[in-house]
């Protein structure tokens, strides 16, 4: 008898704690938590700038694909930085000079060929200059005397995003319809 009433009594106790929720009233009553901020990201460029090449996602992670943008620009124009951030590389990657800057939220941006005018370990913030554009981007569709590409890449961790997503929403303006 004192065996079967111990028994009842751990069985009661088990089910009540193991269906109270283990939080504070006051969180279990605030809901999900809030989603983390988005940075703001602007253009590497100013303009905005054509896309001359889309983001196409490889279909595994070896696969090709085209991981950034090519925008358009000219040789020497200043090259910003998309978002505020800290320089994780600034210098010469095999036959070029790239910039890679280190994002909250674990995004990391990248732009090439660029001359740097930053230093790795340095802060910087949306729209700073961070270096001039190069020439000689391989698969550059930009034609013309002094017409160049800036390739500009987002990753978080190893998955490569689309830089275009990531850009500040613009205000819609609508114009006057004028009849012809």
């Amino acid at each position: 008898m004192l065996r079967a009433l111990l028994t009842l009594l751990l069985a009661c106790c088990l089910l009540t704690t193991s269906t109270a929720d283990p939080r504070p009233a006051a969180a279990a009553r605030a809901g999900p938590p809030a989603p983390a901020p988005r940075p703001d990201f602007d253009w590497p460029l100013s303009g905005p700038p054509p896309v001359l090449r889309p983001f196409v996602p490889p279909p595994h992670p070896y696969g090709p694909g085209h991981r950034g943008v090519d925008l358009g620009g000219a040789v020497g124009q200043p090259v910003l930085a998309a978002g505020d951030g800290i320089v994780l590389l600034a210098g010469p990657v095999v036959d070029r000079n790239v910039i890679t800057i280190g994002h909250p939220g674990g995004l990391r941006t990248t732009y090439e060929p660029v001359t740097p005018r930053v230093e790795a370990t340095q802060r910087v913030r949306r729209g700073q200059v961070i270096g001039v554009l190069d020439a000689g981007h391989p698969g550059c569709p930009a034609h013309g005397e002094g017409a160049a590409c800036l390739h500009w890449g987002v990753r978080r961790e190893r998955e490569y995003l689309d830089p275009l997503r990531l850009l500040r929403p613009h205000r819609v303006r609508l114009l006057p319809w004028k009849e012809r």
